[in-house]
C-alpha cells in the first residue's frame, strides 16, 4: 500500500508537469468513458433493473395469438380468462384488466374550488387482485378494491393515482368519500395510491390516457355469463408464475391448453388458425424492440472507448521516448522491470480515473439531454439516470481501460536497453533509431486499429442514415401537412343510443367545417401511424377464406364526414360516403386498393358485397361503393393488412379521431374547435390535439433517436482516429528530424520528403480502411433488421466512407509532412 500511494503521488506530479499531454489523454478517455456510461445507464434502467413490482421476475403478460391469421398480439375474452384461471396450474395468481380513455366531468377540484372543465383521463378497470399481485397492498389513503367489487351490483367506486390526486384535486386531504363522475356515472373515491405506484402503458398495453399512464383505477365487475363469453376479446391478462415455474414450462402447459380449446370450441378457434396463448415476461414486454437498438449502441460506444484507449496508448508511447533516460537512470539505481512497470501502470490508471470523473459529468449531461430530446416511445425514459450501478460500471471501466492502454507502453519502456538509453540521452533525436522502420510498428498497429473501428462505425451509421432517408421518402398514402387531429368520445347518459351519437358527430362535423381556414373535416376510429388499430373477421361473397378458416382477417375502420378529403386519400373507383348512406339505406363499405388487388385483381370491385363475421355470420351484406388508396396504418416500414371502411351513420361509434384540413396553421384552430364543442356539449372534452405531420414524425422518433446516437458515436470515433493519425505522423516527423536532415543533405527535394511522409500516412489509412471494410461487411449483417430500402453491403455507403477516411487521413498526414519538407538539414544535423 505504501508503494502504491508513493506511485500515485509521483504519477500525479508527473502529469502536472505535462499538462498538455494530461489534458489530451484525459479528454480522449472522458469521451469514451462518458459515452459508455451514458449508454450503460440506459441499458441498466431498461434491461437490467427489475420492474418496480414485488417478485417482478415472476410477472408475465399473456397474449392471444393466431399466427395463421397474421395476429401476434391480441387481447382476451372473459371466457378465455376463466379457461386459463381454472385449467392452468402454473400461475400463483391471475388478474384481468381493461384500459380506456374516459371523460372526467363534474369533479370537485379540491379545497372548496369550483368544478373544473371536463377532462380526458387514462382509466383502467382491474380485478381486485391486480394491485396486491404487483406488491401494492397499502394505499396512501383509504383502501384498495375488495373481492365484492369483482361482481356486478357493487357501488361504483374509484381509486386515484398520486399524480391525479395532487394535480387534479390539489392534494385534497378530504378527497375520500367525495364523488367524481366518469362517463356520466358518479363514483365514490375510496383510495389514493402511493407516489411509487406506476402502471405505464408498456406494462399494461391497452390504449389509455393522454400520458399513457393509469390516472384513475376502477373495479372490473365481471358481467353475467362472462365465463361463456368468447366474442369480445378486449382484455389484458397479467399473471404471476409460481416460484418454481419458468416461463418456458408455463408456455408448454399453455400450448396444451390451447390445443384442448381448439378441440372443444372449433367454431371459435379454427384448427388451422394456430390459436396460442403466449406468455411473455413482463420485463421483456416493457423493453420490446428497444433491446436490439441498445445492444447496437452499446457495441458502438465500446468501439469509441477502444479508439480512445488506442489514442492514449499512442500518447504514452510518444511520451515514453522522452522518459527513456529517466527510466534508465532509475534502472541503474536498482529499480527492476516489475517495479517500473507497476509505477507506469499506476500513472495510466490515474489518467483513466481522471478521465472517468470527467466522463461521469459528460454522461450526466448526456442523460439530461436524453430526457429532454429522447422519444416518448422509449420505455421507462424517466427512470434513466446515473445511479450507483452506473458509477460502479464507470470505475471498473476506468480501471480496465487504464490497464489496457497503459500495459504495452509500460512493458516497452521497462524493458528498454540500459546502455542504449543512456547513450541516446546525450544524442537527442538522433538516437531515436529508424523512425520509419520497425521501431514504430506498435504505433502503426494502434492507428490501423483506430481507423478500422472508425470505418465499421461510420459504415453502420451511414447505412442507418440512408435507411432513414429512404423511410422518410415513403408515402403514407395520405397528405399529413395542414391537418390537425384530436380525439373525442361521446360517453355518458346523453349518448346511450346510436342515433344520438350519429347526430352529434354530424353536427360537430358541420360546425368544424364552418371554422375559417378549415377546408374539410371528418373522423375515423383508427388514426394512421398512432398505434390505433382494429381488425376483425370478414366474409367476401363468392370467395372462400384460407384453408381451414371460416373468415378473412381485415382492418376495419368507421369514418364520419369528409375524412378521405381531409386526409387527401385518393379515390380509385366509385364514390365516397354521402348523406344518403344512413341507417335506413343499403349498408355500404369502401375498401382500399390493396384489398381490391388481392380479391379482384382484374375487375372493378364496386358493387361486390362483403360482411363482417365468418361464413356463418348473419350480419347484413355491405355493398362496396368505392375503392381508395392504401395507407400506412402501423408504420412506414410495415405492410398494412387489407382494410375496409364503414360509415358512422350506419355503424355508430362513440370514440372517434377528428381530422381537419386547413389552409392556415393547424395549431391555430384549437381555440375555435373548443368553442364549437362547448356550444354542442360543454361536458365533452377534447384531448390529444396534434398535427398529423407531428404524428408522422413521432412514428419515426425511436428510429431517428438510434440513427442520431450511432452517428454521434461514429463522428466521435472519426475525430479520435483523425487525432491519432495526426499525432503519430507528427511524432514520427519530430523524432525523425535527423533522418530527414540526412536525406535532404544527400539531395532529397522537399516534394520527396512530402511524398515520403504522406505515403506513410496513406499506407496506414489504406490498411486500416481495408481491415475496417472487411469488419463492416461482416458486422453490418447484425443491423439488417434496422435497415429499410438499403442492403447491409450497400456499395455506395462502403465506397463513400472509404473515400472520406482516405481524404481525412491525407489531410492529417499532409500537415506534419509539410513541416517535414521544410526542415533545414544544417539545423537538424547540428542538433545531433
Amino acid at each position: 500500500m505504501t508503494n502504491l500511494l508513493r506511485d500515485l503521488r509521483y504519477s500525479l506530479r508527473s502529469l502536472a508537469k505535462n499538462p498538455g499531454f494530461a489534458a489530451a489523454a484525459i479528454l480522449s478517455l472522458a469521451i469514451g468513458i462518458g459515452a459508455n456510461t451514458a449508454i450503460f445507464s440506459i441499458v441498466n434502467s431498461l434491461l437490467l433493473r427489475p420492474l418496480p413490482y414485488k417478485s417482478a421476475d415472476r410477472l408475465v403478460i399473456l397474449w392471444n395469438r393466431s399466427p395463421g391469421l397474421g395476429i401476434t398480439q391480441d387481447w382476451f375474452s372473459t371466457a378465455q380468462f376463466y379457461d386459463i384461471k381454472t385449467r392452468h396450474s402454473g400461475f400463483a395468481d391471475l388478474a384481468i384488466a381493461y384500459g380506456t380513455n374516459d371523460n372526467l366531468t363534474e369533479s370537485a377540484a379540491g379545497n372548496g374550488t369550483s368544478a373544473r372543465e371536463p377532462e380526458r383521463v387514462g382509466v383502467i378497470r382491474i380485478s381486485s387482485n391486480l394491485l396486491p399481485m404487483l406488491g401494492y397492498t397499502k394505499p396512501l389513503m383509504g383502501r384498495l378494491f375488495n373481492t365484492s367489487e369483482d361482481f356486478t351490483g357493487a357501488n361504483p367506486t374509484a381509486i386515484l393515482s398520486h399524480g391525479t390526486w395532487t394535480q387534479r384535486f390539489g392534494s385534497d386531504p378530504q378527497i375520500l368519500g367525495k364523488s367524481i363522475t366518469i362517463n356520466g356515472v358518479p363514483r365514490e373515491v375510496v383510495g389514493v395510491l402511493p407516489k411509487s405506484f406506476v402502471l405505464p402503458r408498456e406494462t399494461m398495453p391497452t390504449l389509455y390516457g393522454p400520458e399513457n399512464q393509469a390516472e384513475i383505477l376502477l373495479p372490473f365487475p365481471m358481467p353475467p355469463g362472462a365465463a361463456e363469453n368468447r366474442d369480445n376479446e378486449d382484455y389484458n391478462i397479467i399473471g404471476k408464475l409460481k416460484p418454481h415455474v419458468s416461463p418456458v414450462q408455463a408456455q408448454a402447459e399453455m400450448d396444451a391448453l390451447t390445443a384442448s380449446l381448439r378441440r372443444d370450441h372449433p367454431h371459435n378457434y379454427p384448427a388451422n388458425g394456430g390459436l396460442t396463448f403466449g406468455i411473455v415476461p413482463l420485463q421483456e414486454q416493457v423493453v420490446g424492440d428497444s433491446r436490439r437498438t441498445l445492444m447496437v449502441l452499446l457495441g458502438a460506444v465500446g468501439f469509441v472507448l477502444l479508439i480512445a484507449c488506442a489514442n492514449v496508448a499512442n500518447l504514452l508511447l510518444s511520451r515514453a521516448v522522452g522518459r527513456q533516460k529517466e527510466i534508465a537512470v532509475r534502472t541503474a539505481l536498482g529499480a527492476n522491470a516489475r517495479r517500473i512497470t507497476l509505477q507506469l501502470l499506476t500513472e495510466s490508471v490515474a489518467l483513466a480515473l481522471c478521465g472517468g470523473v470527467l466522463g461521469v459529468l459528460l454522461a450526466m449531461a448526456s442523460v439530461h439531454w436524453i430526457h429532454i430530446l429522447g422519444p416518448k416511445s422509449v420505455p421507462r425514459l424517466g427512470d434513466i439516470g446515473i445511479d450507483l450501478a452506473a458509477l460502479a460500471f464507470t470505475v471498473g471501466l476506468s480501471m480496465i481501460s487504464g490497464i489496457v492502454f497503459g500495459l504495452a507502453p509500460a512493458l516497452r519502456v521497462a524493458r528498454a536497453d540500459l546502455h542504449s538509453s543512456l547513450g541516446d540521452g546525450a544524442r537527442g533525436s538522433a538516437g531515436s533509431g529508424a523512425v520509419w522502420g520497425r521501431g514504430n510498428n506498435l504505433r502503426r498497429l494502434l492507428v490501423i486499429t483506430q481507423l478500422a473501428l472508425s470505418v465499421i462505425l461510420l459504415i453502420g451509421a451511414g447505412l442507418l442514415i440512408r435507411s432513414f432517408a429512404s423511410l422518410e421518402r415513403v408515402s403514407p398514402g395520405f397528405n399529413p401537412q395542414g391537418v390537425l387531429t384530436l380525439e373525442l368520445t361521446t360517453n355518458g347518459k346523453k349518448y346511450k343510443d346510436g342515433p344520438t351519437v350519429v347526430e352529434t358527430y354530424r353536427l360537430l362535423n358541420q360546425r368544424f367545417e364552418n371554422i375559417p381556414g378549415v377546408t374539410a373535416a371528418g373522423a375515423i376510429t383508427s388514426l394512421p401511424l398512432s398505434e390505433m388499430f382494429a381488425w376483425g373477421p370478414l366474409t367476401i361473397e363468392g370467395r372462400m377464406p384460407p384453408p381451414g378458416e371460416n373468415f378473412i382477417n381485415a382492418d376495419e375502420r368507421v369514418v364520419e364526414g369528409h375524412y378521405f378529403e381531409a386526409m387527401q386519400i385518393p379515390l380509385r373507383h366509385g364514390r365516397f360516403f354521402n348523406d344518403q348512406d344512413n341507417a335506413k339505406s343499403q349498408r355500404v363499405a369502401i375498401i382500399d386498393d390493396y384489398f381490391a388487388s388481392q380479391f379482384w385483381p382484374d375487375e372493378n370491385p364496386v358493387g361486390k358485397r362483403i360482411r363482417t363475421g365468418g361464413l356463418d355470420s348473419k350480419d347484413a351484406w355491405l355493398e362496396i361503393v368505392g375503392v381508395v388508396g392504401q395507407i400506412k396504418q402501423d408504420s412506414l416500414d410495415a405492410s398494412s393488412r387489407i382494410a375496409f371502411y364503414m360509415p358512422q351513420s350506419q355503424y355508430p361509434t362513440q370514440a372517434m379521431n377528428v381530422v381537419l384540413r386547413s389552409d392556415v396553421a393547424p395549431a391555430s384552430l384549437t381555440s375555435a374547435i373548443k368553442a364549437q364543442l362547448r356550444e354542442v356539449d360543454p361536458d365533452l372534452p377534447i384531448y390529444n390535439v396534434r398535427t398529423m405531420d407531428g404524428r408522422v414524425q413521432e412514428s419515426l422518433a425511436r428510429r431517428r433517436f438510434g440513427v442520431v446516437m450511432l452517428s454521434l458515436f461514429a463522428m466521435l470515433a472519426l475525430a479520435l482516429a483523425t487525432i491519432g493519425i495526426y499525432g503519430v505522423m507528427a511524432y514520427m516527423v519530430g523524432q525523425g528530424t535527423r533522418e530527414i536532415g540526412i536525406r535532404v543533405a544527400l539531395g532529397a527535394l522537399p516534394r520527396d520528403i512530402l511524398r515520403m511522409v504522406v505515403g506513410q500516412g496513406m499506407a496506414l489509412a489504406l490498411t486500416g480502411v481495408a481491415v475496417g471494410l472487411v469488419g463492416a461487411f461482416t458486422l453490418t449483417r447484425l443491423i439488417r433488421s434496422f435497415l429499410f430500402g438499403v442492403r447491409p453491403s450497400d456499395p455506395v455507403t462502403f465506397l463513400a466512407i472509404a473515400g472520406v477516411l482516405a481524404l481525412i487521413t491525407l489531410v492529417a498526414s499532409y500537415i506534419p509532412a509539410r513541416r517535414a519538407s521544410r526542415i533545414d538539414p544544417m539545423v537538424s544535423l547540428r542538433s545531433d
